[in-house]
């Protein structure tokens, strides 16, 4: 009979494993990479949850639905061009996304803090609001997002491992490794284009 932890352990290896998968195939700019997203991001809202991580779980809700907006986009790209375009913000335009990121992570952060049992729960929304962006940076092809997403998981490693989430800890660490070659291909196709 399998228990609670056993259980917890197989999900959350589904999860990296299709985790992985995403973002292999978002350095590759296949569209395939949406649907192993949503399927990863399925797993990881009962895990989140059930670490208290509700920042966490909430940005796992995010990620199905921007999953299929993404999946839309890119099918939408490649139907009118045939090869997805990459673009570029401007340093105004990061400055604003910035100052969301960190305003509205610290009235999160207070807010979970106050009033739940919440762990972390600064750290928690800086990542899940930064998360928020990078993800639509994604979908709309904006180079950037790999900085925005190192940045993130560079986070993201502690907080889990301080919710003994480790093979995700572990999953982060390679997702490192993954948007240093995610960022030099996207650059080599921004720079063709």
């Amino acid at each position: 009979c399998m228990n609670f932890e056993n259980l917890f352990f197989f999900l959350e290896i589904g999860a990296v494993f299709l985790a992985v998968a995403y973002l292999l195939l978002a350095v590759r700019r296949d569209i395939r990479c949406w649907i192993a997203g949503i399927m990863s991001s399925s797993i990881y809202f009962v895990l989140m949850f059930t670490a208290n991580l509700y920042m966490e779980s909430i940005l796992q809700i995010f990620y199905i639905f921007m999953g299929v907006y993404g999946f839309n986009q890119w099918k939408s790209d490649i139907a009118n061009t045939e090869e997805i375009s990459i673009t570029t913000w401007n340093l105004k335009t990061h400055l604003i996304v910035l100052g969301i990121i960190l305003i509205s992570s610290y009235f999160a952060g207070y807010i979970l803090d106050t009033y739940t049992d919440a762990k972390l729960p600064f750290l928690d929304s800086l990542t899940t609001f930064g998360a928020l962006f990078a993800t639509y940076m994604v979908a709309k092809k904006i180079l950037e997002n790999w900085i925005y997403w190192f940045l993130i998981d560079s986070v993201s490693i502690y907080l889990f491992i301080e919710r003994e989430l480790y093979l995700t800890s572990i999953l982060f660490c390679l997702y490192l490794v993954i948007i240093i070659f995610g960022f030099r291909s996207w650059l080599s196709v921004f720079r063709a284009g």
